[in-house]
């Protein structure tokens, strides 16, 4: 480096006061294009947050104040959302059951279902989605689409989430507003068929629901909001497509520390099947042995008591 300096009549100071200079500059270029890719790949629906959690999975040393900062530059900050539309109809005479999830603490996947409807536009008419969440990891796990609001549109999706996922009986709590679909004797007869346990939401709180209304806005703004359905087959396969593929294996959650709801779950997986012993994934006694290409001749002799 001296004699590349000495070449080029520059001093050696000089010469890193310009790469010190000019090196944020470069990379922030590499950052920023970056950013257009995926707030265009996302449609503008994802914040500041989430899109530097997105950067740091594929490598990039960035903070969510950096990229606020050049997504404000650069007028890449997230679409204005639309208003929420509420289509729950609790008037009717229907058994209403307690809510059971306001001190709920989630530990596991399959501790607590959330269920919940709502409309899709199609170009010509509107169509009904019911879908059911695994609360813990925020999975969709079961989901129905109909042309009416009738009690099969939720069972459907009960169903589905049934046929998906294992449980222990007694121990899981399916909850939902209190629309009559839900209220109905069929629905809950499914329920209670299967022991699971009922609860629902006090009367006009969406608040006891937030985590079912939470995952319909977000599917309305990233997906049913961004495209024009045709027809009910098209949404059928759109939304399947985008609940399987983008929303569980894809999408980042922030209140899974950034993770998938599938990596969510696998990381508990791993956990319970690390801890099984009862050591909750942790050594016994002190660190581990070293790996046999690791060990130091004459330490484990001196260590380790011989065999016989």
């Amino acid at each position: 480096m001296a004699q590349q300096c000495h070449l080029a009549e520059a001093s050696r100071a000089g010469f890193y006061r310009y790469l010190a200079k000019s090196s944020p500059v470069k990379e922030d270029l590499l950052v920023r294009a970056r950013l257009q890719q995926l707030a265009v790949t996302h449609h503008r629906r994802r914040g500041y947050r989430m899109l530097a959690a997105l950067l740091r999975r594929e490598g990039q040393v960035v903070n969510h104040k950096r990229v606020l900062r050049l997504m404000q530059q650069d007028n890449l900050l997230c679409l204005r959302r639309k208003g929420y539309v509420f289509t729950t109809d609790s008037r009717h005479h229907l058994l209403i059951y307690p809510n059971l999830t306001r001190r709920i603490e989630l530990v596991k996947p399959n501790q607590l279902w959330v269920a919940d409807i709502t409309f899709i536009r199609l170009r010509h008419e509107f169509i009904y989605l019911a879908v059911v969440l695994d609360a813990y990891s925020r999975r969709a796990i079961g989901w129905q689409l109909g042309r009416s609001l009738v009690a099969e549109l939720a069972i459907g999706a009960l169903q589905m989430a049934l046929k998906q996922r294992d449980w222990q009986a007694g121990e899981l709590i399916h909850h939902s507003d209190q629309g009559a679909q839900y209220a109905s004797g069929d629905y809950t007869g499914l329920l209670e068929q299967k022991e699971i346990q009922i609860s629902m939401s006090r009367r006009g709180n969406p608040y006891d629901n937030a985590r079912a209304e939470r995952f319909m806005r977000t599917l309305k703004e990233e997906e049913a909001h961004q495209i024009e359905y045709q027809t009910l087959e098209e949404a059928q396969q759109r939304i399947g497509e985008f609940l399987e593929k983008v929303y569980n294996q894809q999408r980042l959650h922030s209140a899974l520390r950034y993770l998938t709801p599938e990596e969510f779950e696998q990381t508990h997986q791993a956990k319970r099947s690390d801890g099984a012993d009862g050591s909750d994934g942790k050594p016994k006694n002190g660190f581990p042995p070293l790996p046999q290409a690791l060990e130091i001749p004459g330490e484990r002799d001196s260590h380790t008591p011989a065999t016989t």
